[in-house]
């Protein structure tokens, strides 16, 4: 998949693009509605398809209460690959691009830059200065424009639009099976195996510290999955602030069962199961070790039922 990362270097086809456009963050099940949608109408067309979205996010920029974002970019664009994109474009998100005006941005980045053909967005979608641009006038400037707007409706789950919010909320308290409901797949993180204070060793249940660069670290013990280059291994997973050992700011914690990998250095993901427990505080080791004990017959009933 090919990804641009300025207007000045998008190299569009001479027939031109099918494009969606979007934030995407997550890629949940409202988005990939947008993007099967995308691959339909560019069938039929005999166009390629492409993904116009940004980063970093608005809500970044303009929010005084940033969101968290659920996937790192590099997360998006691999996932956006496996889902047999052909191309993205990630516009650098700042003040001076907002001011742009909804019909120049219809003009100069779809119609000019991209030379689209099909835009597909949500029906919530909205873009240029002051967000006055929406569906209906993407429509419209599209027909002067010379490009064709699909608009699809949202996605519906227990009566509720699914949106990156809900799935924010759901990690946030911790509930990563209502998150892979949303998402259509397990919420995962990334990042290196650093070295940690070798508590879990000397308890008996060595672990591994993930330093990850998510924003969005659920609370709590969880069954996981832990991924290496391919190979996967059983875990039990503490993301939390050790108030046995008075610690407070926030960590990964993951012990391996049933293997003792070298996992130093190594770059890995941590796939979420299901939520074993909130964190709590434990009256001292042997009390944690106990607990810990808990956690992974509790963990292997969950593998049981995912049939791992």
């Amino acid at each position: 998949m090919r990804v641009f990362r300025t207007l000045e270097s998008i190299k569009a086809p001479k027939r031109g693009w099918a494009v969606a456009v979007g934030n995407f963050d997550g890629l949940h099940r409202g988005h990939r509605r947008i993007i099967l949608r995308l691959r339909r109408e560019a069938g039929a067309a005999g166009l390629p398809i492409c993904l116009l979205t940004f980063a970093p996010h608005p809500e970044k920029i303009f929010s005084p209460d940033r969101i968290l974002m659920i996937q790192t970019l590099d997360q998006r664009l691999r996932e956006l690959k496996r889902m047999g994109l052909e191309a993205a474009v990630v516009l650098p998100f700042s003040r001076p691009f907002a001011r742009m005006k909804a019909d120049e941005f219809a003009a100069s980045v779809l119609a000019g830059a991209m030379n689209a053909r099909i835009v597909v967005v949500g029906a919530d979608f909205r873009f240029g200065a002051k967000r006055r641009g929406d569906a209906a006038f993407l429509a419209d400037a599209g027909r002067l424009l010379g490009f064709r707007t699909v608009v699809v409706p949202p996605y519906v789950d227990g009566g509720k639009t699914v949106s990156s919010s809900r799935v924010r909320t759901s990690l946030a308290s911790g509930d990563v099976e209502e998150a892979a409901r949303l998402l259509g797949r397990n919420y995962e993180i990334e990042g290196e195996i650093v070295s940690g204070a070798g508590r879990g060793r000397s308890l008996g249940f060595p672990t591994a510290n993930l330093e990850s660069p998510n924003e969005i670290l659920p609370p709590g013990v969880f069954a996981t999955r832990l991924v290496r280059k391919g190979r996967v291994w059983n875990a039990v997973t503490n993301i939390g602030r050790r108030p046995t050992f008075g610690a407070s700011e926030p960590t990964v914690e993951t012990h391996v069962l049933d293997d003792s990998p070298d996992l130093y250095g190594a770059y890995v993901r941590l796939v979420f199961l299901a939520r074993l427990r909130e964190e709590r505080k434990f009256r001292g080791p042997k009390a944690l070790a106990a607990g810990i004990r808990a956690d992974i017959a509790a963990s292997r009933r969950v593998f049981r039922r995912f049939g791992l």
